[in-house]
């Protein structure tokens, strides 16, 4: 199943707040090869945890995503 292969995190636990806490990702570091995302806690911005994304994951993600529908504006004559 290709949809299970790449997760992101929306709340992991903290150590310092002692509760699951909701997280925000943020680029670490960019190689030409793959990305390191950092999971940083939103109470006390500890680190949490890393992702790494291949350019492999990334291309099949860019190229699963539906593409954008141009929106149609109404005007006035």
């Amino acid at each position: 199943m290709q949809q299970f292969e790449s997760f992101r995190a929306s709340s992991l636990y903290c150590n310092k707040c002692q509760k699951a806490m909701t997280v925000r990702e943020k680029l670490l570091l960019v190689l030409p090869d793959k990305e390191i995302f950092d999971y940083l806690c939103t109470g006390c911005a500890s680190s949490l945890g890393q992702r790494e994304v291949t350019a492999a994951e990334r291309v099949a993600a860019l190229s699963a995503r539906p593409a954008r529908q141009p929106q149609l504006r109404r005007g006035f004559l």
